[in-house]
């Protein structure tokens, strides 16, 4: 009887999670029921399985609504009920219309009104429902007459009085009103809750008919879905057999180009792996992966393919990663196996510039309805759930931010912040909204609208309504098609070189930079500014650390880096070999042989396949479950035990003593969470080395590159200082030599109009192109006169020294402005009375300082361009040690004067530490440790120079300080300003970067319980 159940999927307006939904019902001995959530079908694919497992009937479909309002619900009798609704749905997404009172004419899909909304006419497929408390008031209503075409109606919404409360909040915040202001029209009923049909059906006594009705209903709705089939586009080609020659023509082609012919090794593995793809069907999932790589090449695109995909040999035949699996013992199960459940991906990169293109493509090629992005539901969370609530119950702007800002500990305990606290918890976890996911594509073989309704974001790329993970329960095999910035890093820089110097670099040749002698002495010191993911104050340390000079130390840099990784210590612990590769002993052979690389420690998840296969005899595809499983990505616990019984079983069958396999068995089963993908860590060391290239033999236009991606894990401040230290001359921006992005001039930087932080960006851009088009302004007056800009604007470009070209002071400018513009508003001036000849005027002489352009600068830019930091502060003094000699100084004291970079919050079993990054006065960079007690008494005090006092801890080649003391240095007063209140504030505008972490803390060294020596027995 129950037609019109809603799950916490109908956002902000549901209750009830769905597996509580199903719970309930099996409580109430439901034996049939619809999920009918609203304007969406995202959990009806969950529901369906839970509903089977608990020998429910589910019913599928929708209950649509528009702007609020309830218009009927749709129940689908098959498939082909749900793909009409959901092309129905998504016909109103798209065209942005209000949806009808009335309802298509579903072939396959019945429609169920209510009394209020009823047509006069009802087609065969369309019905009233009737609630319990409705019934008695049928003789009277306009409907009497259509008792035959009525069924029961007892939506459920929400279980309990505080759940009919949270659904009250949710409607609230839907409708962004305050709770006292809802309407009775705004929320549900009392009465939509889940009761036993026997206490239900006697209201309908009566009305035999409606009963009967609705049992048709559930009769005749057999919506069935088959999860194991795959949904992807299946063919590539027409056919398996013509995707698989095409793939093996590709396949060998590109063996060609990559291998020796004689590589007998490569060769067994191309056959190998065309004998899984094929079984697995995958023929076609590689060959739209290696067209969509084609018409990137054809574009001139860079791209980076990696993720487990770079295990495939065939992939790397094809081109779509740049990694040979031979050369770093790859294993292909990690990616592709016979016994894998769950579909695996590509994860392929472009710059954050070109991917949009690459995605046209892909729709074009591919067919509108038949590709979208994943969806996403986007949570509750703890910030917005205490602000969203708070607003509800009417609280102001400051206290929803100390709501928001403070843990729940530190908030007042009046009783409506309470309520607030309790309703809030209610939520966390519910769905709030729905999203587009990152990168996630799916191209399908039937139109994707047969699976769901599709929206189309701002963006402009339609989603489905569910995410990944139903994606792949459901059988679609997502493509990852991804953008990052660190890519555009290398892609523009090999522009800029063509253009600045004439040089045309082949990046895309990795032997040029894999291993390069200069590029490797800048890894092992740290380096490494602005190459993509060895450039954070931790990376920078960990290369130094391990005096970093080569390719397979950086690869599995990149793997032990991650936090997993070290949380589990074993970054300490592989710091610790690499530097004393006598100090242990191998815990068995295997290791020595198959994790000699890595001195015994399973940094990958590869390591794991390798020692349940060559010390445990188990074939690699068994390996590859025990780590999914362990990494908490099997889904069947009864594999993980057969697996792990065979492990045992067949460690015996080869002798090995019973102690020694369940030691290994609990090191697999601590560090197979926590490993990371050893192609994964490949793909990032290539593009880390073709950046550090770069840098190296070409460093101006890298950083300029690298300041027009917006940087990376610092502000643009530290990249300026970095383009300046490799031998750039930096500038102003200029109205006649800067572009929107940062423009080069040998080795003369410009900076762009896009770092003034006041001036619009419309402004800027017109700026570029009126001097593109008419050529260099003359003087202010033509400027003036060619750009439509207000007085404000002037003045920044003024302050920022734009107008330099003039030979005119910035006070004397000022005055020209204003005599021009003060009176004029651009929109209405007349231009005619600006195309005279420019006036000469007689202006006076006004003094400036030579500061009060550095603090234009910190204004405008957020830092100085015409002097440094230091030059600002009142002090001369600039510290007794530089950082450049800190390794003679380990267990010493040092006093140092420095420039805040940035900092990290590190939690620790003692409470909140931070490691500092900072630069001396000849601009090299160090780093510091700053414990909870040192904190409490030297707090940090915002971005700007320290005076640090502090002992100095050499690790392994890098020098940190642990600082007892520290004070923040003032600045000059700013001579801009006569009134001492404002003589200093300008100095609160430099930044820092601050980097928060919400982790547990990382294990001691006894902690980590990783044996150094054989077992003896």
């Amino acid at each position: 009887m129950y037609l019109n159940c809603h799950s916490y999927h109908s956002l902000r307006y549901g209750t009830i999670p769905l597996k509580e939904l199903i719970a309930e019902a099996v409580l109430h001995g439901i034996k049939a029921m619809a999920l009918t959530d609203i304007n969406t079908v995202t959990g009806i694919y969950d529901f369906i399985k839970a509903c089977q497992e608990k020998e429910i009937k589910p019913l599928v479909g929708m209950e649509f609504r528009c702007e609020h309002q309830f218009r009927y619900i749709g129940l689908a009798q098959n498939a082909e009920g749900l793909a009409e609704m959901n092309r129905f749905l998504t016909e109103h997404n798209f065209s942005g219309e209000t949806l009808p009172l009335r309802a298509p004419k579903f072939k396959s899909a019945f429609v169920i009104y209510t009394l209020e909304n009823a047509p006069e006419t009802l087609f065969e497929n369309e019905f009233i429902g009737v609630r319990p408390e409705e019934v008695s008031s049928l003789l009277t209503s306009k409907h009497k007459n259509k008792i035959s075409k009525m069924v029961v109606l007892q939506p459920v919404t929400f279980r309990n009085k505080k759940e009919y409360n949270l659904h009250k909040v949710l409607r609230a915040i839907d409708t962004n009103i305050i709770l006292s202001k809802l309407t009775e029209a705004d929320y549900c009923k009392v009465s939509d809750v889940m009761k036993p049909v026997e206490s239900i059906l006697p209201f309908y006594e009566k009305y035999p008919e409606i009963i009967l009705n609705t049992q048709r209903i559930i009769d005749e709705c057999n919506f069935q879905y088959d999860f194991s089939a795959k949904r992807n586009k299946k063919f590539y080609t027409e056919n398996r057999q013509k995707d698989l020659e095409k793939l093996t023509e590709l396949a060998w082609e590109g063996f060609k180009n990559r291998y020796e012919n004689e590589n007998l090794e490569a060769k067994a593995r191309v056959e190998k792996e065309l004998k899984v793809i094929d079984e697995l069907e995958f023929s076609g999932y590689f060959l739209i992966t290696w067209d969509i790589i084609q018409y990137s090449n054809s574009k001139g695109f860079m791209h980076i393919g990696r993720g487990s995909g770079a295990n495939s040999i065939i992939a790397y035949c094809l081109g779509i990663t740049d990694i040979c699996p031979i050369e770093l013992d790859l294993y292909f199960e990690r990616f592709l196996n016979l016994n894998r459940k769950t579909p695996p991906d590509f994860d392929i990169d472009w710059s954050w510039q070109e991917r949009n293109t690459i995605l046209e493509y892909i729709f074009k090629k591919y067919g509108k309805d038949h590709v979208a992005f994943c969806g996403t539901n986007v949570e509750f969370k703890y910030r917005s759930i205490f602000r969203e609530v708070g607003k509800v119950f009417g609280l102001p702007k400051e206290e929803l931010d100390m709501l928001a800002k403070n843990p729940m500990a530190l908030h007042e305990t009046n009783k409506i912040v309470k309520m607030v606290q309790q309703y809030g918890m209610l939520l966390e976890k519910y769905p709030n909204q729905r999203s587009m996911h990152a990168c996630g594509i799916l191209i399908s073989e039937e139109p994707i609208t047969n699976y769901t309704p599709l929206e189309m974001p701002p963006k402009g790329f339609p989603i489905v309504l569910f995410d990944m993970h139903i994606a792949e329960e459901i059988g679609f095999d997502k493509f990852d098609i991804l953008s990052q910035r660190g890519i555009g890093h290398i892609d523009d820089s090999v522009k800029l070189i063509a253009k600045n110097r004439g040089i045309k670099v082949n990046i895309r040749d990795t032997s040029i930079s894999k291993d390069e002698a200069v590029c490797n002495s800048y890894l092992a010191k740290g380096h490494t500014i602005g190459c993509f993911y060895i450039e954070s104050p931790a990376m920078r340390g960990l290369l130094r650390r391990l005096n970093c000079d080569n390719y397979k130390i950086l690869v599995a840099a990149s793997s032990i880096i991650r936090p997993g990784v070290a949380q589990s210590g074993m970054m300490k612990e592989y710091i610790f070999r690499h530097n004393n590769p006598t100090q242990f002993e191998y815990f068995h052979e295997v290791f020595r042989e198959h994790l000699g690389e890595t001195y015994g420690i399973m940094v990958y998840q590869e390591d794991v396949i390798k020692i349940a296969q060559h010390y445990g005899g188990l074939p690699a595809p068994d390996g590859d479950i025990l780590r999914r499983a362990m990494s908490g990505k099997g889904r069947s616990l009864e594999a993980l035990q057969k697996v792990k019984d065979n492990f045992f079983a067949s460690c015996a069958q080869k002798g090995h003593p019973l102690q020694l396999s369940q030691e290994i068995y609990r090191q697999i089963e601590s560090f197979a969470g926590y490993s990371f993908c050893k192609a994964h860590s490949a793909s990032y060391a290539v593009e880390s080395y073709q950046s550090l290239y770069l840098k190296v033999n070409f460093p101006v236009e890298f950083m300029t590159a690298v300041i027009n991606n917006q940087g990376g894990f610092y502000r643009t401040e530290v990249y300026v200082h970095e383009a300046r230290m490799s031998g750039g001359t930096i500038h102003n921006p200029c109205v006649n030599k800067s572009e929107y992005q940062t423009t080069l001039y040998g080795t003369d930087i410009y900076l762009g109009f896009m770092h003034i932080q006041s001036l619009e960006s419309k402004i800027a851009h017109l700026i570029e192109e009126d001097r593109n088009k008419k050529g260099d302004f003359s003087s202010l007056e033509d400027f003036i006169n060619r750009i439509p800009i207000g007085i404000e604007g002037v003045k920044t470009l003024i302050f920022i020294d734009a107008f330099r070209f003039t030979g005119k002071t910035k006070n004397q400018l000022l005055v020209i402005a204003s005599l021009l513009l003060n009176n004029f508003k651009p929109e209405n001036r007349d231009l005619k009375l600006l195309q005279e000849p420019v006036k000469e005027y007689k202006l006076p002489t006004l003094e400036r300082s030579v500061f009060e352009d550095a603090f234009d600068e910190i204004e405008l830019l957020s830092f100085p361009v015409s002097c440094t930091v230091f030059d600002l502060l009142q002090t001369k003094h600039r510290g007794d040690v530089m950082a450049k000699d800190l390794v003679q100084y380990h267990k010493k004291q040092v006093r140092m004067l420095a420039y805040l970079i940035s900092r990290k919050h590190v939690p620790t079993k003692k409470g909140t530490m931070y490691f500092g990054t900072w630069i001396d006065h000849e601009g090299t960079y160090f780093d510091t440790a700053h414990f909870p007690d040192s904190l409490e008494k030297y707090p940090f005090q915002g971005g700007g120079c320290y005076l640090l006092l502090g002992n100095v801890e050499v690790d392994y080649h890098f020098p940190t300080i642990t600082i007892l003391k520290m004070a923040k240095m003032p600045f000059i007063p700013d001579p801009r300003y006569m009134d001492s209140k404002d003589q200093y504030r300008t100095q609160s505008q430099i930044k820092e970067d601050v980097s928060l972490t919400h982790r547990a803390p990382y294990p001691q060294g006894h902690e980590i319980n990783l044996p150094r020596h054989r077992m003896k027995f």
